[in-house]
């Protein structure tokens, strides 16, 4: 009787699907990109379907309108429609490092230079929109109360 050949029987080991690449968030890309590509697009969009007409956002480095503050220049978007203008201001090109928001009305001074989501530690796109329009409504510029 001739000798067969041991087979070895091996299990063929499953191997591990490769882990899913998740998509870069908004917030992750740099802070010039982000406000360009992000956050005036969904600015735009959120005080539009609020019901802001003729509203113009530009993204600029200037000096910070706010008496007493002297010569400091900082990013800034500008949200200007009629005679309303608002400021979100970003003294570090850092969306989760200190913010500032001022507004005025019919080219008066701007306000005081105030704090803007001071709380939280990790801003998102969706918080830095929905708090520019919640910081409106409560000016009763938007959605009357």
């Amino acid at each position: 009787m001739a000798e067969t050949p041991e087979v070895k029987a091996t299990a063929a080991t499953p191997k591990a699907a490769p882990a899913k690449e998740k998509a870069p968030k908004p917030e992750d890309k740099p802070f010039g990109e982000f406000i360009e590509t992000e956050y005036l697009p969904a600015l735009q969009k959120s005080l539009t379907n609020r019901g802001v007409t003729g509203l113009s956002l530009q993204f600029v480095k200037a000096l910070v309108p706010v008496q007493g503050l002297g010569d400091t220049q900082c990013s800034q978007v500008i949200g200007i429609w009629g005679d309303r203008e608002f400021r979100v201001y970003f003294p570090k090109d850092d969306i989760n490092a200190t913010k500032g928001f001022s507004y005025t009305e019919k080219g008066g001074r701007h306000s005081t230079f105030e704090p803007f989501l001071i709380d939280e530690r990790k801003a998102t796109l969706d918080l830095l929109v929905t708090a520019v329009a919640l910081r409106l409504r409560a000016q009763k510029w938007i959605e009357r109360n």
